[in-house]
């Protein structure tokens, strides 16, 4: 069995604990206005050719994101590092695009780390079967979590889907005793409002548990805009500008009234 993924990040210190593998997995259910990796999101190995010159010369250079790895050689990259990982209470995560998207693969790919001794991590959505959720929770260690938007109609807005699953699937992970850490992106204007973020607050409130370890704030960047250019796929976010310093201190600060830690970044 192979998986189709488009990146993959060594040394990557913001996916979990420790020195981590992450890996990219192609395919997302989602279509997030925000979403700095578009790339991710058609569950197909997709090509761009670009025109480059060097001096009078020009040439096309062709890139591809997407290609299939066994599970096998999923553990031959992390076996290059695991000196480094075991060290630091590190391991592996799957991200995407949404891993669950390709939830064959990464079933294997989780029992096989966990065989090998490696710390498990899933970056998630949150929208997907839950059978399939049983099957995965065995094998995973550590859930980072993405809530984007409580009221449900803004969430089919922004995100192309309900929120109902993912907030059921959610509350599953808190109540399987697995350790969380909930993702929550800032994005100005569509959803750091006063009316969403009080709503996220007594959400929160209301289900405190030990095994929600943290709340990371990941404010939005415009970082990917350059890779929406590359595979020529329209954005929607070219007059939204990242929050400021002071607002993401202030957001953290009225968070953090909680009582769950409360972090700025991944």
């Amino acid at each position: 069995m192979k998986g189709l993924i488009f990146s993959i990040k060594r040394y990557s210190v913001h996916d979990g604990p420790g020195i981590r593998v992450t890996f990219f997995l192609k395919g997302c259910p989602l279509s997030c206005w925000w979403c700095h990796n578009p790339e991710g999101i058609s569950p197909l190995p997709e090509k761009v050719e670009q025109i480059e010159k060097v001096g009078e010369v020009e040439f096309i250079k062709t890139e591809t994101a997407g290609e299939f790895y066994s599970v096998g050689e999923i553990i031959e990259i992390l076996e290059k590092d695991k000196i480094f990982i075991l060290q630091s209470n590190g391991g592996v995560t799957f991200s995407g695009g949404e891993p669950l998207f390709q939830s064959g693969f990464l079933l294997e790919a989780l029992k096989q780390c966990k065989e090998n001794g490696y710390h498990t991590a899933i970056d998630t959505s949150g929208y997907f079967n839950p059978e399939i959720l049983e099957t995965i929770i065995p094998f995973t260690d550590l859930f980072l979590f993405d809530i984007k938007h409580l009221d449900e109609r803004k969430h089919i807005l922004y995100t192309g889907v309900s929120n109902e699953l993912i907030l059921s699937n959610f509350q599953m992970i808190l109540q399987s005793g697995k350790d969380t850490i909930l993702r929550i992106p800032i994005i100005p204007g569509l959803n750091d409002d006063p009316g969403n973020l009080e709503k996220v607050k007594a959400f929160l409130v209301g289900l405190k548990c030990k095994n929600l370890k943290k709340i990371s704030l990941l404010p939005y960047h415009k970082i990917g805009i350059t890779k929406y250019k590359k595979f020529n796929i329209p954005t929607k976010m070219g007059s939204i500008k990242p929050p400021s310093s002071e607002r993401m201190y202030n957001l953290k600060a009225f968070l953090e009234e909680t009582g769950i830690k409360v972090k700025i970044g991944g």
